[in-house]
């Protein structure tokens, strides 16, 4: 094994090139990685498109990507949980482990976790290798292969919404945006029972996607057209999920909740503003939730995807070689109404060991 590797840096806004770099040295509780396969997601398009995401500016020589899977290839000295070989899902944030946050569970919100590809960390999971604490990288069954690995992190964002919201089995739930979060919404609510489930979005290959992963459980709806006089919903949603990350549908989502309903919000929007209707939310007693990343669910969401409950690869439209990652970043950036999930494959013959 060569002690140099290859690394997808962005040195300018809109621009990826691969750089040699040391292979990076593990410490006693960490694990090197060989990475499989990397998904694209929203936050790394934002920072490839602007330079920033939010108030966070971009680093000079900033790395991309937080959504892996790869093959252990070597192990710290007091790891005992993982060993060489061993095909892993990697969850890409740590946390500092002794905020009030971290003491009390809520390791998603600590203030000083070191997250991929989020500044001012300038490392991201673009790269062949990765060094990572042992303990945030999940062992998969081998009835998962590491493209669904891969999936497992933005999975996990749609199962915690689903959770961490006011869902019961059984109920009526509307996703506006199908896009890659939207979908996985999607196939989360399906797999927990959920009744009537809607899906809304402008691009109409997004809403093919829905009917072709969903079936005929899932009634879909042209967000052009509106959804707010549909039959479905005479009464309302018992619970709207917001994943488009705008105003507009951020209000669509509080006129389709039924009084007393929940409206959970997970897309940001571009400016991190939305102008609500607060007295529509007041006058129906509408429950808002908001879901930030996840906590404590990989084991769980590595169970539902290895029984097949969910089929998370379907969601895939794009897997692009290492060698042609900005073209992955480009037909994920410009070409929404024609993907649901990018992925580029780092070293796909991972999947062999």
């Amino acid at each position: 094994m060569s002690d140099r590797m290859r690394a997808a840096v962005m040195r300018h806004k809109g621009r990826l090139e691969l750089e040699s770099r040391p292979v990076p040295e593990i410490g006693q509780d960490d694990v090197l990685v060989r990475v499989a396969y990397v998904g694209v997601c929203g936050s790394d398009l934002a920072l490839f498109e602007n330079g920033y995401i939010g108030d966070k500016a971009a680093p000079e020589a900033m790395g991309l990507g937080h959504e892996a899977s790869g093959t252990v290839v070597a192990v710290g000295a007091r790891v005992s949980s993982l060993a060489v070989g061993d095909r892993v899902a990697l969850e890409p944030g740590v946390p500092c482990g002794h905020c009030r946050f971290c003491v009390r569970g809520r390791y998603n919100l600590c203030p000083d976790v070191s997250f991929w590809a989020s500044p001012p960390v300038t490392e991201g999971a673009l790269q062949e290798y990765v060094r990572h604490p042992a303990r945030l990288c999940f062992r998969l069954p081998a009835s998962m292969t590491l493209l669904e690995g891969a999936l497992v992190e933005p999975l996990a964002v749609g199962y915690y919404a689903v959770r961490n919201s006011d869902f019961r089995m059984g109920d009526t739930a509307v996703i506006l945006g199908a896009g890659g979060v939207g979908l996985l919404l999607m196939l989360c609510l399906k797999a927990a029972g959920a009744g009537t489930i809607l899906v809304s979005d402008i691009h109409p290959n997004r809403l093919g996607a829905a009917r072709r992963i969903g079936g005929d459980h899932i009634a879909l709806v042209d967000g052009r057209a509106g959804v707010d006089d549909i039959a479905e919903l005479s009464v309302g949603a018992d619970v709207v999920f917001e994943s488009a990350g705008s105003a507009i549908t951020m209000n669509r989502a509080i006129s389709l909740v039924r009084p007393g309903g929940t409206v959970a919000l997970i897309g940001y929007t571009h400016s991190g503003r939305a102008d609500l209707n607060v007295n529509l939310l007041i006058d129906k007693e509408v429950t808002m939730k908001t879901s930030f990343r996840y906590r404590h669910v990989y084991p769980e969401v590595i169970a539902a995807v290895s029984s097949g409950a969910i089929p998370v690869a379907q969601i895939v439209s794009d897997v692009f070689p290492f060698d042609s990652v900005q073209e992955a970043m480009e037909k994920a950036l410009y070409e929404k109404q024609d993907t649901t999930k990018c992925v580029v494959a780092v070293a796909p013959e991972g999947e062999n060991g």
